[in-house]
């Protein structure tokens, strides 16, 4: 007889689908895998091969099939539908979950048998034909899932206004960071700064929607100061040569790191955070900030007012001069920013854990499966 109280919490099978990803959403589903393969429920994980390589699905105890669905739309994306359809079929799975809405758009063409739940992570921004394509998208995909997850609640209302009948809050927890292995000297010292000199700091992919532009045109600004602050903005991506070019023409003091690992060691030498974004659900770097007690300056858009409260400045989107605005008051005020990094860590504690979203996984997953339902909580 098998003890209940070690009997797998949901004893199913999922399969996790993510197109091309090289941050949040890749990082998102190695943590729910992880959480999910201790948990005891079989985990696949399909997505490009190229998303095993970065993230290691494999290693955290899930399966990896390679379906290339990549960032946006092409003629592949038959050949996408017909490889996730085959790797839902063999051996078959109790529940798709699939992360944003190139991914959901392929599942939903798979026709799988099995439950349908997709995620929202991101809001549509783009504008003309590309952003036509991509409503039209939203749509298809609102109207065949049997529960739509978004990660704000704005996410939420727009999959419920496009004809989701079932959409819900689902939270994404930021893996947590490790302890950083370098000393606050340290870090500095590899950026020329010292002591005395500012270092602020920004994560994410070097994507339009980050609106770097706004953050370099304020660091522009800044030159003047003595000493001078200095930006460095983490992340890789597709804005890399017009970023560089624009830090190049308007002499501001910005270096680009390219992507990198030490996210925990750049916190720990930084004295100010900065988000630019024109929209984000609950962007992973303003979380891991706050949790460093690292004091923020953020745009109020998308689920970022709701994820920090009152525990960072918050400015308009798109708006250089308060974000210029926002930095010199900080700098100029160490108390205030003190106060600030107390806050943020204090908000940060309050929040959903990896274990918390796993856990509403798996009830989510019982759910739609009752005959796999072990009675347990």
């Amino acid at each position: 007889m098998t003890d209940a109280s070690s009997a797998p919490r949901w004893p199913g099978s999922v399969a996790l689908v993510l197109a091309s990803s090289t941050g949040g959403v890749g990082q998102h589903i190695r943590s729910i895998a992880r959480g999910l393969t201790e948990a005891g429920a079989s985990v696949l994980v399909c997505g490009p091969a190229a998303t095993q390589d970065q993230f290691d699905f494999t290693g955290v105890g899930a399966r990896f099939t390679p379906v290339e669905i990549p960032a946006s739309p092409t003629p592949a994306d038959a050949r996408a539908v017909v490889a996730l359809r085959r790797a839902l079929a063999d051996p078959p799975v109790d529940v798709v979950h699939a992360h944003g809405l190139r991914a959901g758009l392929v599942a939903v063409l798979a026709r799988p048998a099995a439950p349908l739940v997709v995620t929202w992570h991101n809001a549509v921004l783009a504008g003309g034909l590309r952003g036509g394509l991509s409503r039209l998208a939203e749509r298809i995909v609102a109207r065949n899932v049997r529960v739509a997850l978004g990660a704000s609640a704005d996410l939420v209302d727009r999959a419920a206004a496009l004809g989701a009948a079932d959409a819900r809050l689902a939270p994404v927890a930021a893996p947590a960071l490790p302890a950083p292995r370098r000393r606050r000297a340290a870090v500095r010292a590899e950026f020329g700064v010292g002591a005395d000199r500012p270092l602020i700091l920004s994560v994410g992919r070097l994507h339009p929607q980050k609106r770097y532009d706004i953050l370099v045109d304020a660091a522009a600004r800044w030159r003047a100061r003595q000493p001078a602050p200095l930006v460095v903005i983490a992340g890789s991506g597709p804005a890399y040569l017009p970023l560089a070019a624009r830090i190049s023409a308007a002499r501001a003091p910005v270096t680009l790191l390219g992507h990198r690992t030490d996210v925990a060691d750049l916190l720990a030498g930084a004295d100010l955070a900065v988000v630019t974004s024109d929209w984000e659900a609950r962007q992973l770097f303003a979380q891991e900030a706050l949790g460093a007690g690292v004091p923020l300056v953020a745009t109020a858009v998308g689920g970022l007012p709701e994820l920090v409260g009152d525990a960072a400045v918050l400015v308009p989107a798109g708006d250089v001069d308060a974000v210029d605005a926002a930095v010199r008051d900080l700098l100029d005020d160490e108390t205030r920013r003190a106060d600030l990094g107390r806050r943020g860590a204090a908000r940060a504690a309050t929040w959903p854990t990896e274990a918390d979203t796993t856990g509403a996984l798996l009830d989510l997953y019982a759910e739609l499966t009752p005959e796999h339902s072990t009675g347990t909580r």
